[in-house]
């Protein structure tokens, strides 16, 4: 007999490509998961009221995977019978929470939760982080992340197996006067170490110090200034990964650096 699920149902408010920052993310340096998958199953955990996002996030990641079977889990029974007239190829949806319930014991390549843990205590975090990741495939990802209503600033942390691995941070850089203005979307492990002596707190400090010495880069536009700004946090010795998505204005740091208590020094 299935125990009860682990979670709790959140408040489920969504829109329509809401979450294309984190998608286009999975589909760019993390597609090789997907093509290397025996089995590419995609979990869209907590996907909320409505199933929006689990549809596009089919869509986007049929691009990388044609088979790729996406499922949405939901605590709620409601919206997950609200969800099963938008099932089909490649999705399908169930009850559940942390515990990923799969069929057969299938363990996914990428289990995204957005604007999830953001309702729940921080210090739950780490088991729910955990349980998660003990569900995932040997080259499996947890991304655990947060973001505004229409998905205009973003912010997620990636998870392997073994641990979390890096924090990436996503703005829209039209009409940007500070990268620090994302601090209010970090997640919930990091949002309350936004202060004075913690890494998260040190890293926008510094961007937005770089961002203001690139400003002379803005006459060839915002995303020349980000640009800028990042080539001056790698320089400073942050450990930034994928240079070639700063332009969208896309920023990914090592875990190792902003994590709570430790970090760059």
């Amino acid at each position: 007999m299935r125990s009860s699920p682990v979670g709790a149902i959140t408040r489920g408010t969504t829109n329509p490509n809401r979450l294309r920052r984190c998608d286009r993310w999975l589909a760019g340096p993390h597609a090789w998961r997907l093509r290397q998958a025996s089995a590419p199953i995609v979990v869209d955990l907590g996907y909320g009221a409505s199933p929006v996002t689990a549809v596009e996030l089919r869509e986007r990641l049929r691009r990388v995977r044609a088979d790729v079977e996406v499922v949405g889990i939901e605590i709620d029974p409601v919206r997950v019978a609200a969800a099963q007239a938008l099932a089909g190829p490649g999705l399908s949806f169930r009850r559940g929470g942390f515990e990923i319930p799969l069929d057969g014991g299938a363990r996914p390549v990428v289990v995204r939760a957005f604007n999830v843990l953001r309702q729940y205590d921080e210090a739950t975090v780490p088991a729910h982080w955990d349980l998660v990741r003990s569900r995932l495939a040997p080259d499996g990802l947890f991304v655990d992340g947060t973001c505004d209503e229409i998905g205009r600033r973003a912010a997620w942390v990636a998870l392997e197996p073994a641990g979390p691995v890096s924090l990436t941070l996503s703005w829209r850089l039209r009409g940007l006067e500070r990268p620090s203005e994302i601090a209010e979307r970090l997640p919930k492990a990091l949002i309350h170490r936004n202060v004075v002596g913690e890494p998260v707190h040190r890293l926008l400090t510094d961007l937005d110090s770089a961002w203001a010495r690139a400003a002379g880069h803005a006459t060839y536009g915002a995303r020349q200034r980000f640009v800028a700004a990042a080539a001056t946090m790698r320089e400073a010795g942050w450990p930034l990964r994928h240079p070639e998505r700063w332009r969208l204005g896309e920023l990914t740091v090592d875990w190792s650096a902003v994590a709570p208590g430790g970090g760059h020094g």
